[in-house]
């Protein structure tokens, strides 16, 4: 049996996308799956180091990534009118160079942030980090991630959704790229193509299942979340447009694509049409 080990992030949408495949409601053959749960960027450096053969990360690192990884089409995260969030405390204001404190280099919000406020002063920090940092003043400001948008503390506000930032970079017409999955493009291609089948069952069947995969998650500590903010935060980041990517959605990772190539954050301008498992030979097999 090939061992492939899953590296995901610990927050509830990916736990959910991918723990269907714990519970062995989806197989593949001749396959058996582990997973490891890292902090977004700790998942994007290693995807940087070609560590894990199948791993989360942000859309915001992929470029870096093309030559060595392939997008999965499955497990993927946007926002549509919500995403990251800028706080600070109370009554605080901003200066041109506030000190802020971000969830890695490589994450989509980061990605965004630096283009809006080129002057500020960077922080990274796990995410975990961020609310208590500007809590104990030790940034001017913060972008909070994953759970962490449903609920902070009352010391503190919004100063800006990032998903304003989006929208004025993008037109207003699409929804936030935040993460998806990568696979390896040294495996061979009809094990990726049943690797990322496998994905996608398992995303399928959390959604068609979502009450007993909750309640499950829940009852076994796995979530950092209670019911009510878990049925909140699935149908955000793990909701029915997780289970596979569309044209909008493409077309969102690709203006993405193009705002980061454009503001010197890419080498070049990619087509994330381009960059997913091809399927010509799986069907032409078929045939």
């Amino acid at each position: 049996m090939k061992k492939i080990i899953i590296a995901h992030s610990p927050d509830a949408d990916d736990i959910f996308m991918y723990y269907a495949i714990k519970f062995g409601w989806v197989e593949c053959m001749n396959t058996t799956f582990d997973n490891l749960a890292l902090d977004i960027e700790t998942l994007n450096v290693e995807a940087l180091a070609g560590t894990y053969d199948v791993s989360a990360i942000s859309f915001g690192l992929y470029p870096h990534i093309r030559d060595d990884y392939a997008l999965l089409r499955t497990a993927v995260s946007f926002g549509s009118g919500y995403g990251p969030k800028l706080i600070r405390k109370k009554e605080t204001i901003l200066k041109k160079k506030f000190t802020v404190a971000l969830s890695g280099k490589y994450t989509t919000n980061a990605l965004l942030f630096r283009i809006a406020y080129p002057n500020a002063k960077i922080i990274y920090m796990n995410f975990l980090e961020i609310e208590q940092a500007v809590l104990d003043g030790i940034v001017d400001a913060g972008v909070l991630i994953h759970e962490s948008i449903l609920g902070y503390d009352s010391a503190l506000e919004v100063e800006r959704e990032l998903w304003d930032v989006w929208c004025e970079l993008s037109g207003g017409e699409l929804p936030l790229p935040l993460g998806g999955m990568a696979i390896r493009r040294s495996l061979p291609l009809t094990s990726a193509v049943a690797y990322e089948n496998t994905l996608t069952q398992a995303v399928q069947v959390a959604r068609d299942h979502k009450e007993t995969l909750s309640k499950m998650l829940l009852e076994r500590n796995l979530v950092r979340i209670d019911a009510e903010t878990l049925e909140k935060y699935l149908e955000l980041y793990a909701n029915d447009d997780s289970i596979s990517l569309n044209e909008i959605q493409y077309k969102a990772i690709n203006v993405l694509f193009e705002l980061g190539y454009k503001h010197g954050f890419f080498d070049a301008k990619i087509d994330a049409n381009d960059f997913t498992i091809p399927l010509e030979y799986t069907l032409l097999r078929s045939s």
